[in-house]
């Protein structure tokens, strides 16, 4: 037998398993996230988790760094070369357009929980598979709306009790402000080629706004005196800005305007932001981020339309509530545990615990046929409040004996009224 037959399998380098205790946490998150969207009126989408490679190809942008380094591309049996969604913009938008969605109300408001897959290094609340909330609002341009999506961000951090935030914000203009700012932009950097960072020298010619939030401290000291571009927009340009930010100030929503901020994906224009811990540094502390994506369908093969969005990783927001004590507790997973003893107990058990999910309360049973002691100690560790004491002779009197396992009092019960006694007791509980 070759030792490869007695390997003990592990999760993929940036994977994981979400255990019961993480879980909590994440469902946390998209319980408050999930019902801000509602309040914002955006109805939920799920696309599949592989589309066609060209899709990100076309609307990401060939020269990013999630097309060129980090999609997970492969043909299956048929021929296709398909990708692992690498981000959620793209497929929502191509769902936008074959579904003919243009012909809703607009603006289509969308929002989603999905798993990511990038192959990038992994890095604190960050893996090759991780899952994102997000949100699309599709086929309009208008300010209001804009500030709209970034008050929604701001409302699902908030609510998970992050008050220690700002918002980053700047505009990238369209392609025709770009057109004219870019070779600005190179030309500031063209002598200091030889010294920045190489996936940077590269980034000069293909997407040179890049090095603008380029993290490489070799290209940082450059980055100094660069040309704004909040500086070069042609007047509608600025004027659309300029009412992006008059409709956060009317929510008295805070913000700080960044002109090195320009997102890593081609689709952006105009508005872009982020929402970060107000007083961190460094690359891997953003929040929730996004931006307004003018040219996406249009790149995907749509007509021209208005979108913008955002997205937030779920396992970064639950690093930052970790670090901040605001992770909820872990939940209890049962109420009641039913311990038995003597032959024939089990079976009555069983119908308790029946009965007693039915009325809505979670229960569980002692199994293994442990000793009474053990049993008990189980639901001591289960986090139960209640503990079922059901004996054989105690059975054939037709009662059973109820604990409280937090004071230790206990009284017996007549069988028939277990169920309701119960259901009384776990209501007053609630109550406290």
């Amino acid at each position: 037998m070759s030792s490869s037959s007695n390997r003990q399998f592990q999760t993929p380098r940036g994977t994981r398993d979400l255990l019961p205790e993480e879980y909590a946490i994440h469902r946390h998150i998209l319980s408050h996230a999930r019902e801000q969207a509602r309040l914002a009126g955006f109805g939920f989408i799920e696309p599949p988790t592989f589309e066609y490679a060209d899709l990100f190809a076309r609307g990401v942008g060939e020269g990013t760094d999630i097309v060129e380094k980090e999609m997970y591309i492969f043909e299956d049996r048929g021929g296709d070369r398909l990708a692992l969604r690498p981000e959620g913009t793209a497929s929502v938008c191509r769902a936008y357009l074959q579904h003919g969605m243009a012909n809703l109300s607009q603006p289509v408001k969308l929002a989603y929980h999905l798993p990511i897959f990038r192959y990038e290094r992994p890095q604190a609340g960050r893996f090759r598979q991780h899952t994102q909330f997000g949100v699309e609002a599709i086929g309009v341009r208008d300010a209001a709306l804009d500030a709209e999506v970034i008050d929604l961000g701001w409302r699902i951090a908030q609510s998970l009790g992050l008050t220690d935030l700002k918002i980053l914000l700047n505009s990238i203009g369209d392609v025709e402000d770009r057109r004219a700012y870019v070779p600005l932009l190179q030309k500031h950097f063209e002598p200091h080629l030889d010294l920045i960072a190489p996936d940077d020298q590269a980034r000069w010619g293909r997407a040179p706004m890049r090095l603008l939030d380029s993290k490489d401290e070799r290209t940082k000291p450059y980055q100094i005196g660069a040309p704004v571009i909040a500086q070069h927009l042609r007047p509608e340009s600025a004027a659309y800005y300029d009412s992006v930010k008059s409709h956060l100030e009317a929510l008295g929503i805070p913000y700080e305007e960044r002109p090195s901020l320009v997102r890593g994906l081609d689709y952006y224009t105009h508005t872009v932001f982020e929402i970060v811990p107000a007083h961190a540094d460094g690359s891997q502390v953003t929040v929730l981020a996004g931006g307004r994506y003018d040219g996406l369908i249009e790149q995907i093969g749509g007509p021209p339309t208005p979108g913008i969005g955002f997205g937030m990783g779920i396992e970064r927001m639950a690093h930052h509530l970790r670090e901040q004590g605001l992770a909820p507790e872990e939940p209890v997973t049962t109420a009641v545990l039913i311990a038995t003893l003597g032959e024939g107990a089990d079976i009555m058990a069983t119908k308790i615990a029946g009965d007693l999910r039915r009325r809505g309360i979670a229960a569980t049973l002692a199994f293994g046929g442990r000793s009474l002691k053990a049993q008990l100690r189980q639901a001591n560790r289960s986090g139960a409040r209640f503990a079922v004491i059901a004996g054989a002779r105690d059975l054939a009197e037709q009662r059973v004996t109820i604990r409280d396992l937090q004071t230790a009092e206990q009284r017996q019960v007549p069988l028939d009224q277990t169920v309701g006694e119960l259901a009384n007791l776990s209501y007053t509980q609630s109550q406290d």
